[in-house]
């Protein structure tokens, strides 16, 4: 990700919860690194960790994910990416989707601010869902932002 931004000309930065002696001086680090660039909104897609006490208390209500599946439904540890397809697809659901959402102290349990469906056909796998997800993302993630 760190190459692919920076081939688009986008500043990034990267570091590692393993250079810090606490998850709070992490944590810490990162709220500093928010605050020096003036981010009003942290937008997240595929950040697979609780996002700690120091990040909520700066930016509580400013913080907001995307998850592959319309939540409170396939959310929690553990379900990302495609394990939530493939669990979707098992239990032979007719539907899923997107769910765009506040971040909060769990996982995938915050306020929902935005949802969209797609259908799910016999046909579909875990592989097909996805795309369809993808394409929903894509439309709708940028939008919300901006409304948010």
């Amino acid at each position: 990700m760190v190459a692919k931004a920076s081939r688009l000309g986008i500043e990034c930065f990267a570091f590692s919860a393993k250079e810090y002696s606490s998850k709070e001086e992490y944590e810490q680090k990162i709220v500093e690194l928010l605050d020096s660039k003036g981010v009003e909104l942290v937008c997240l897609a595929g950040y697979m960790r609780i996002v700690g006490s120091v990040p909520l208390g700066a930016y509580g209500g400013r913080i907001i994910n995307i998850h592959p599946a319309l939540l409170p439904l396939y959310g929690g540890k553990g379900m990302y990416g495609m394990n939530v397809h493939q669990a979707v697809i098992d239990n032979k659901e007719l539907e899923s989707g997107i769910t765009i959402h506040f971040v909060d102290e769990k996982y995938d349990e915050g306020t929902t601010i935005f949802q969209a469906k797609c259908n799910i056909t016999p046909d579909d796998t875990a592989e097909t869902l996805a795309q369809k997800i993808h394409l929903l993302e894509y439309e709708h993630f940028p939008v919300i932002i901006e409304q948010v």
